[in-house]
């Protein structure tokens, strides 16, 4: 950086498009699911540009995807240490802690749920205005107990601050709150009304079928899948999403291969449904309707993005042995 810093203003200026571009190839990498390339680029950027903070993000949200947390937890730190006045960044270490205190064990996660309200609180500090890092702080007042800063009364003031931002984001914490207090009647109305003041937005419907698939509403949930994947596709994450709800719940399990197949072939795909991960869930898909061979060819295909994503190498692996016994029975 230093010796940025010694150039031009002029030779600065020019350089600034190619950097940006090569910021967005980054981004289009993981955006197409393409983990592996992009943190093989991103580990040569740092390598050339070691203060290089958003290669550093880049890298921690890659390593997010693949739930390496510590390797994403090093990263994103440095992301901050090297940009602190960047809220996206706070918000990003705050989901690594985040994740990483959900597998840890109890006196790590209590210390890890503290850095989290910290970088989440630091998000919303710097960017008032950004409706993702307020979702993501209310959540956390939402699930966390009252000695590591939660409350139910900071989470009801976030969802007021949302609700002249993003009326989704707003419903959904409204309708949690509900949930928490054992009032799901408030809680369906808190959704609906969600829905109604999005237009009818594909996240809004998801947030109704996960009430749904919450409540033991099975029938429900899957007609709010059908509204949710009908909608426009303006966040294509959803068509994966409800695909994975399906799956879980083990219902209609050609109606969730579809989706999975609809969102591959979906341009662009997003960030936030890894397309490594979109083939193993198809894969999981087709392996529960018995085509093995074409479960096989997707957990391969995951593999070949993020060869490191153990949840598809298991499953081959699993597919492999039930083919090697059956070739050799004795």
């Amino acid at each position: 950086m230093s010796a940025v810093r010694k150039l031009s203003i002029i030779f600065l200026l020019a350089l600034l498009p190619s950097l940006a571009a090569a910021d967005s190839a980054d981004s289009k990498l993981l955006a197409e699911g393409r983990v592996d390339d992009a943190i093989a680029s991103l580990q040569h950027k740092i390598s050339s540009e070691p203060r290089d903070a958003e290669s550093y993000n880049l890298l921690c949200r890659a390593y997010f995807m693949l739930g390496e947390w510590d390797k994403g937890v090093a990263a994103c730190e440095k992301a901050v240490a090297l940009d602190p006045e960047n809220a996206q960044y706070h918000l990003w270490l705050g989901r690594i802690y985040g994740e990483r205190a959900d597998h840890a064990g109890f006196w790590t996660a209590a210390g890890l749920a503290k850095k989290v309200r910290g970088e989440f609180e630091a998000a919303v500090r710097l960017n008032p205005d950004s409706a993702e890092a307020r979702t993501d702080l209310a959540e956390f007042y939402l699930e966390a107990p009252g000695i590591v800063g939660g409350g139910r009364d900071k989470a009801e003031a976030q969802a007021q601050k949302l609700a002249t931002m993003d009326p989704v984001k707003a419903g959904w914490v409204k309708g949690r709150l509900a949930e928490k207090k054992k009032d799901l009647v408030s809680a369906e109305n808190d959704y609906r009304a969600a829905i109604e003041a999005s237009q009818g937005a594909g996240l809004a419907w998801l947030n109704l079928a996960f009430f749904y698939r919450h409540a033991g509403r099975l029938d429900s949930m899957e007609g709010a899948i059908q509204h949710a994947s009908s909608a426009p596709v303006n966040q294509p994450e959803v068509l994966m999403e409800c695909a994975e709800m399906l799956l879980r719940a083990k219902r209609d399990l050609p109606q969730a291969t579809q989706l999975l197949r609809r969102y591959l072939s979906s341009n662009p795909t997003a960030e936030a449904a890894p397309t490594f991960k979109a083939h193993y869930l198809l894969g999981t898909a087709l392996e529960q309707q018995g085509d093995k061979p074409a479960a096989a060819q997707e957990y391969r295909a995951s593999l070949s993005l993020a060869k490191s994503f153990t949840p598809a190498q298991h499953a081959l692996d699993r597919l492999t042995r039930q083919t090697d016994s059956i070739a050799s029975p004795n």
